[in-house]
């Protein structure tokens, strides 16, 4: 006798409906479960054995075959467990319900317990597009699928009380999305708490406003860390297609928090420099999110940025000016989001003190040299602002005067963000940083004086086309920031200035 159950499968950010059949035949007693699973469900069959006999159930005595549908799309996870066993009650005549409309997820502990899977957001959303109602989901998992309208979503902990509510004994309440908690901690340190570095600070303002890429130079002590680490607590709030989108990558990640529904924090994601190249951009049999994709909405923190293998920031480049990584496999290829504000910070040379005004640089100009080339110049240029953070003065940090906090700041990124949102309405540009080549010089336009400085520029500092590209965005946020229509001189100069790091650290002139 054949039954079958609908669970769902992954590949990527998208999710597909997997039919999970189940027949039972006479031979010598075999469980077999084919369709392209991994070691994960294939182990599902001592799962599940356990479990029934756990909770009461008679195993039958048959041969035991389970096809997951379609079988030419690989499954992987243990979320088939309890797909997998309700079928086996349907077949073997000890569960008379019908589950025609009904999704099931989850994997089964041997005492009959349901585990959390990944995936469940995506998998939801996927569910309610194919014309399911109901969503059977761990409890842990339950409050993502909530998220999506039109979709009952019940919370199951164990196959006790899913048996119950499937025979109508025991009914369960399914989830409403207002009954769960968002992930929105708000916990980011706040500009308040750091003393000096004034200039510094007004450039992440301009980079959080138009969302611009940032690399930060300056001594050890100097406070670089601590200005990344508080920039999320500047940045607007995501919206709600920021959030879902978000969230389905933690989801499938399974970094998303425990019974949370939706991330509204923007992420903050900061890898050791030790970190692989397939870290940074996803990888494996079935590509996985990597850290570009986790921070996407969000920032991508990379410390002692030199210290990172040349192929890890290499993997960099094509992402950052795409906004998503591609990950090909023999299977087929995959692409995740990665719309994220790249933060980078360096010491300029070894041992951190070169251009230092008290303390003695002890690094040769070889030294010197081989340190700043492990930055490539393609990857430099993807860098839209070059911040000089110097160490901070004593008086400055033994002040009393309080320092301007986080929310005075948001306040101005938030009105410059608004007016670039009504600029781009209706087409795919999000902010500054991510206007297209065809719109570039009509949303850039520049004044007389704004035009002549920046040809001075140009053939003085030798950019490049791109960086020339990226300056142009920059004093555009400039301009939001300062209410113009127009880029002035004043916005241009200041733009510029951002980029002259590259003459002074890389060409080693003070």
């Amino acid at each position: 006798m054949v039954e079958h159950v609908y669970s769902m499968g992954l590949y990527g950010l998208d999710a597909f409906v997997v039919e999970v059949e189940v027949d039972l035949s006479r031979g010598l007693p075999a469980f077999e479960v084919v369709g392209l699973p991994d070691a994960a469900v294939r182990e599902s069959r001592d799962r599940v054995r356990a479990a029934l006999k756990n909770m009461g159930f008679q195993f039958p005595v048959s041969r035991i075959t389970v096809n997951l549908a379609p079988a030419n799309k690989r499954k992987e996870g243990s979320l088939y467990d309890l797909p997998i066993l309700i079928a086996l009650l349907r077949a073997s005549s000890q569960l008379d319900v019908s589950v025609e409309d009904s999704i099931f997820l989850g994997e089964l502990s041997l005492s009959g317990a349901v585990r959390p899977i990944r995936g469940t957001l995506p998998m939801a959303i996927a569910a309610k597009e194919a014309g399911f109602r109901r969503l059977f989901a761990p409890a842990q998992n339950a409050a993502e699928g909530a998220v999506v309208q039109g979709l009952e979503v019940y919370p199951v902990r164990n196959l006790e009380s899913l048996l119950a509510h499937l025979t109508g004994r025991v009914p369960l309440s399914p989830i409403l999305p207002g009954d769960t908690p968002s992930q929105n901690d708000g916990l980011f340190p706040d500009f308040a708490e750091v003393r000096g570095q004034e200039e510094a600070k007004r450039a992440l303002e301009i980079a959080a406003a138009g969302m611009h890429n940032v690399l930060l130079i300056g001594p050890p002590g100097s406070g670089k860390s601590m200005l990344a680490k508080r920039l999320p607590s500047i940045l607007p709030d995501m919206t709600f297609e920021e959030s879902i989108e978000t969230t389905k990558i933690h989801s499938i990640a399974g970094t998303l928090p425990t019974c949370t529904a939706l991330i509204r924090a923007r992420p903050f994601r900061s890898p050791h420099h030790t970190v692989s190249a397939a870290g940074l951009s996803g990888g494996g049999i079935l590509p996985k999110p990597g850290e570009l994709s986790l921070a996407h909405n969000g920032v991508l923190f990379l410390d002692e940025l030199p210290e990172f293998s040349r192929s890890a920031m290499e993997v960099l480049r094509q992402p950052i000016e795409d906004g998503r990584v591609t990950i090909s496999r023999a299977s087929g290829a995959v692409s995740y989001p990665c719309s994220v504000m790249l933060v980078a910070a360096m010491n300029p040379c070894p041992c951190g003190y070169f251009g230092h005004p008290t303390r003695r640089c002890v690094c040769s100009a070889g030294a010197v040299s081989r340190y700043l080339s492990r930055v490539s110049g393609p990857l430099l240029d993807r860098l839209d602002l070059h911040i000089e953070v110097p160490a901070v003065e004593f008086d400055k940090l033994d002040s009393s005067l309080p320092s301007e906090p986080s929310s005075s700041i948001k306040q101005r990124v938030d009105a410059a963000r608004a007016i670039q949102n009504d600029r781009y309405r209706g087409t795919a540009i999000s902010c500054n940083a991510r206007i297209t080549p065809e719109c570039l010089h009509t949303i850039c336009v520049l004044s007389d004086d704004a035009r002549n400085l920046f040809k001075h520029a140009f053939e003085t500092i030798g950019l490049s086309a791109r960086a020339y590209d990226r300056i142009l965005k920059v004093a555009r946020t400039i301009a939001d920031l300062d209410g113009s229509e127009q880029i002035q001189a004043v916005h241009a100069a200041e733009a510029v200035q951002y980029r002259a790091l590259d003459r002074k650290y890389w060409t080693r002139e003070l």
